[in-house]
């Protein structure tokens, strides 16, 4: 076979929908927010004294996982002064060897502004995400700012200012150009997009909510159906698509009430799946291809018994991996919704999203214990456990051969021993 030919054939050979093979996690829950790795080995066991890399002890408290690009770490905090208020900050961090090479202070928030918040909460909850040229950062009703990757501030607004009942919560996304994030508060609820570039807003869709209590927290999705894009934003009572200009496509209602809805949506196998959030809390699967009021229509299966409130599913293959917040883990079929198992995992509490790392399931709990998993439809398979033996409520991190976790105190890398 000729070089030509050859060469020819790779570059025509289709590439699996959930490879990550060059892509680095640049955004909450990774390339494409799928929460899904493929690349050089990672360790499974780690721990305080275990394959570690290098320690960074990152001041202030915040929950916001790291995201990295070409070597660089972006990692945002909340620092309490003396008076009270809080700096609300973007660290930049060698990737290498841990080092702070920048801290910018984007907001100072008031204390009175500040501190209203769920004692599981930070003021610093929301992931940052980055383009490559910029790294974008949203405080929920505190702030929202761009800086360049040395950072240099671009631009920053606290425009969308909004009574959030339990402070901040969602991660922004990108599309086209555009940040997007939901402000679901008591006061108010949108979806918004802003211009990379600037800052301006280019559009900004009421939710029209009918709903009781009308805070939530979720990160939105942009999903593709029939070479469309749509972007997934659950909202309290219900989830709508939106077109990329804003357009409202659909929504589906779902069991109430559902209010302080946190989950991302995750989409695989034909079917959009949330979760409705607390006090009625249950998976729903939605067929995204309708218009309207799509509540009678498409919605393929419901999940009540062990649904989460805050970690976010995740897909493998034909399968949803789900983690309640109390720590059981329940595996079901994507497109029926029809249980294969349901087990308890140790550590208690739950916040963080499982992530998929070259196949296996990693997650850890509140208190640190981390778990690692080989996906199976007939068991709960435990392939490793491990402890943080520190509070841990961000998501894994996975990155070229690298584990990233970050606790109450600090952020850890983790990598095999040779």
């Amino acid at each position: 076979m000729s070089n030509f030919l050859f060469g020819w054939m790779l570059l025509a050979a289709p590439v699996p929908k959930d490879a990550v093979i060059t892509q680095q996690w640049r955004e909450f829950r990774g390339p494409d927010g799928t929460g899904a790795y493929t690349g050089p080995a990672t360790p499974q066991k780690w721990g305080p004294t275990t394959n570690v890399g290098w320690t960074c002890p990152i001041p202030g408290l915040g929950w916001s996982s790291p995201v990295l690009h070409k070597g660089r770490i972006y990692l945002t905090t909340a620092i309490k002064q003396d008076n009270g208020d809080y700096l609300l900050k973007l660290l930049g961090i060698d990737a290498d060897t841990g080092t702070i090479l920048w801290e910018k202070t984007a907001f100072t928030a008031p204390a009175k502004t500040a501190e209203r918040m769920h004692k599981k909460n930070s003021k610093a909850s929301p992931t940052a995400v980055t383009d490559g040229e910029r790294v974008y950062i949203h405080f929920g009703h505190l702030g929202t700012a761009a800086y360049t990757c040395e950072g240099n501030e671009v631009w920053k607004t606290g425009r969308y200012a909004y009574d959030p009942m339990h402070g901040n919560g969602g991660s922004p996304i990108l599309l086209d150009g555009k940040l997007i994030f939901s402000c679901d508060g008591n006061d108010f609820q949108a979806l918004i997009a802003v211009d990379c570039k600037t800052g301006a807003e280019v559009w900004r869709t009421d939710r029209a909510s009918k709903a009781k209590l009308r805070f939530s927290f979720a990160t939105a999705q942009v999903i593709d159906v029939d070479g469309k894009k749509q972007i997934i934003s659950p909202a309290s009572d219900f989830v709508a698509a939106y077109s990329p200009d804003g357009k409202e496509l659909w929504r589906a209602n779902y069991p109430k009430p559902g209010w302080s809805v946190i989950c991302q949506p995750v989409y695989a196998n034909g079917v959009v799946v949330i979760s409705s959030g607390y006090v009625n809390q249950h998976l729903v699967a939605i067929d995204p291809t309708g218009s309207g009021d799509v509540t009678a229509t498409h919605i393929k299966w419901t999940y009540r018994k062990n649904a989460p409130n805050t970690p976010t599913p995740l897909v493998v293959g034909n399968e949803l991996y789900s983690i309640s917040d109390s720590g059981v883990m329940v595996c079901l079929e994507m497109k029926t919704g029809k249980v294969y198992w349901e087990e308890r995992l140790k550590g208690g509490g739950y916040s963080s999203s499982p992530v998929l790392v070259n196949g296996k399931i990693h997650c850890t709990s509140e208190n640190g214990s981390g778990t690692v998993i080989e996906p199976s439809k007939t068991e709960l398979k435990i392939i490793q456990e491990n402890s943080m033996k520190e509070r841990t409520f961000a998501t894994i991190v996975p990155d070229d051969g690298a584990l990233y976790i970050r606790t109450e105190s600090q952020l850890f890398k983790f990598r095999e021993k040779k």
